[in-house]
């Protein structure tokens, strides 16, 4: 799947969820003054920013796979340590963070144990890691609608298939395979208000994560249908759409 786009397409198509998530799953892993954080899998920043609002840049370290997106979160927050690199080797040393979070990444590394794990090597003994997942299992996610509508036109087509840590039992597993413990997950929904269809379908066309992937890929004729049933389902806009995930934290 490809997140090797600029950051202003993913914070179309994800920012506008991940941004108010962000700021809740701080609170969650109890981010506060004179901490030095970590945000694994960055993406353009959603909670990089908003360990930077509360910590100061200098006490922030990030890191994400995609050069588009390291690039962005580097311009958007100058003084910060950003760099180039993947969850499960990650360019620190042991005990140099009080807290680490991964906000909607852990589902996508190649290996989330490995990834958590790296994680809770880099923070000192006591600090909470925390990670986040979209409720992928029971298809609470702001793209559900999609999918659901995909079904009926393309049965075999699902764009979440193969998608791992989709779950509270998904994301508790895998925080207590990666040795943390006093381990907790708790739901967090996000409701955003789109304006128009326009706003809302616009992001989903440019093959960003793994339903941009599954649209790119459409026959032109199943992508129309798609679009004019989606369109018939949810309106002209105004319009809510309410994505679910669960947080997850345990002590390094």
């Amino acid at each position: 799947m490809s997140f090797e786009v600029a950051g202003e397409a993913y914070d179309r198509f994800m920012g506008r969820y991940s941004g108010p998530l962000a700021a809740r799953f701080a609170d969650w892993i109890e981010v506060s003054s004179g901490q030095r954080a970590i945000d694994v899998g960055c993406g353009p920043g959603a909670l990089t920013g908003v360990l930077v609002e509360r910590l100061g840049a200098d006490s922030v370290h990030a890191v994400d796979p995609s050069a588009p997106f390291v690039d962005a979160c580097r311009q958007r927050f100058p003084g910060a340590d950003v760099r180039q690199g993947v969850a499960e080797a990650l360019p620190f040393d042991d005990d140099e963070f009080d807290v680490a979070g991964a906000c909607l990444v852990v589902h996508f590394m190649t290996d989330p144990v490995a990834g958590v794990g790296e994680m809770r090597r880099v923070t000192r003994a006591g600090g909470w890691v925390g990670a986040t997942v979209w409720d992928l299992v029971d298809h609470r996610t702001p793209m559900s609608v999609i999918g659901e509508v995909l079904s009926e036109l393309v049965p075999e087509q699902d764009a979440d298939e193969g998608v791992p840590v989709g779950s509270a039992r998904g994301l508790e597993g895998v925080l207590d395979a990666a040795g943390l413990s006093d381990i907790e997950v708790v739901e967090m929904a996000v409701t955003v208000v789109h304006p128009t269809f326009k706003e809302w379908w616009e992001p989903f066309q440019h093959g960003v994560g793994p339903i941009g992937e599954t649209i790119a890929a459409l026959d032109p004729g199943v992508r129309g249908s798609l679009e004019e049933a989606l369109r018939a389902r949810l309106g002209q806009g105004p319009f809510e759409r309410t994505g679910t995930a669960f947080a997850g934290r345990g002590r390094a």
